[in-house]
């Protein structure tokens, strides 16, 4: 007599570890770990990630998963061994909603970028003799392609030898990241080339745009904006042409939610100027890109954390939004993106920091402050940022299975 079938779907557990990178924390997977269905791209994979992180959730906590309720932890990672020449891993990023069942493959996650290169080496999937020879300076360097965007990241990370004299991944450590409460290893991030040597790194042809916000809800019908496509596609104006001053933090903005639709129909309308929409409806699929932000001179300013940030320490300031809600540091690649601007002559983020030729900035956030350097330069008429740079931190949180109901992919 055969029994008779569950009416309930057991769990499986697949093996992940849980990390925080820069400002930001998500779940990595090495891709031969995941269910066979889902090491491919489809809606197969989506579900099981959108089950993993627990979402779309009408309730906005992700409280039936590994989310926590904002845009910096709704966060997946997928990883694998690189066939690509002087690569050691692929790096594939899926920004996970929070009240929608969609994920955006579109961008990278400049913050979890940090996470990469420790992950990939506690995961196996950098050369055992690279690591080995890491010892000798106490930095591996490791060469990420980053899948959703197809771009060359380096990430410098602190290695150490153990009591057996094993390499180990250096996580803990003094470097102080605001928006990070307790301090960790340094890591240093490259993004080479973060912008395709045959398009232009402003996709209007412009360093300014008269930016057409007519029914938007501002008190004009146009403003200026500096359109770039760096790190992540991002839209800058001035803070005062917003109504803001540059200052703002996470309350005066996420709780108003007639400001919140005024800033997503700017998006939108920002998204159909650098050619990212035909139509200001398709924001409504695609909300990890663009990105808005606003610049102001450097100001003093209390931080989220009651730091009290001094004009004089930051060259301006930067707030952005992030998946609908102000962010309360910085996207990683949005830094990107204000480095390659900061360090282009004419843009309103350079016009912010004090304009001139500038290789570094440092602006204020709001938890705190950042520096980021860049190289940028004409390259048969089109500006090109050669190269980005940061510091941020990573450290591993846990290590080990993440339960999913099997029919819920």
């Amino acid at each position: 007599m055969s029994k008779p079938k569950p009416s309930f779907a057991p769990q499986i557990s697949v093996p992940a570890t849980y990390m925080r990178g820069g400002t930001s924390k998500g779940t990595f997977f090495k891709l031969s770990d995941l269910p066979e269905r889902c090491q491919v791209a489809g809606e197969s994979r989506d579900n099981f990630l959108l089950r993993v992180i627990g979402s779309p959730d009408p309730y906005g906590k992700q409280i039936d998963g590994l989310g926590n309720g904002s845009s910096s932890t709704s966060k997946t990672v997928i990883l694998s061994e690189s066939s690509r020449s002087d690569h050691d891993v692929n790096y594939l990023f899926g920004q996970v909603n929070i009240a929608k069942p969609m994920i955006d493959w579109a961008g990278n996650c400049g913050n979890l970028t940090a996470a990469v290169g420790a992950c990939a080496i506690n995961m196996g999937l950098v050369d055992t003799d690279k690591i080995a020879n890491s010892a000798n300076t106490g930095i591996c360097e490791v060469r990420i392609w980053q899948q959703n965007i197809g771009k060359t990241i380096i990430a410098h990370v602190p290695v150490y030898l153990d009591e057996q004299n094993k390499v180990q991944v250096q996580e803990t450590g003094d470097f102080e990241l605001d928006g990070v409460t307790f301090p960790a290893a340094e890591v240093k991030i490259e993004f080479i080339d973060p912008v395709d040597s045959s398009s232009d790194m402003f996709p209007t042809g412009n360093l300014v745009d008269d930016f057409d916000v007519s029914g938007c809800g501002l008190n004009t019908d146009s403003v200026q904006a500096t359109f770039i496509s760096a790190g992540i596609p991002t839209i800058f104006m001035k803070a005062e042409d917003l109504g803001f001053t540059g200052t703002e933090l996470q309350g005066d903005i996420n709780s108003n939610s007639e400001l919140l639709a005024k800033l997503e129909k700017i998006r939108a309308k920002g998204g159909v100027a650098m050619g990212l929409f035909k139509d200001v409806s398709e924001a409504q699929t695609s909300q990890h890109i663009p990105k808005i932000a606003w610049v102001a001179p450097a100001q003093s300013y209390t931080a989220s954390s009651g730091k009290f940030v001094e004009a004089a320490d930051i060259d301006l300031v930067v707030r952005a939004m992030s998946m609908g809600q102000l962010h309360h540091a910085m996207m990683g690649t949005a830094a990107v993106a204000i480095a390659a601007a900061a360090t282009t002559q004419g843009t309103l983020v350079n016009e912010a920091a004090g304009a001139g030729e500038l290789t570094e900035v440092r602006f204020g956030h709001p938890s705190g402050t950042l520096l980021v350097g860049g190289k940028t330069e004409q390259v048969d008429g089109r500006w090109q940022a050669k190269k980005v740079s940061m510091s941020r931190s990573a450290r591993r949180i846990m290590v080990g299975e993440v339960f999913v109901p099997e029919d819920a992919f």
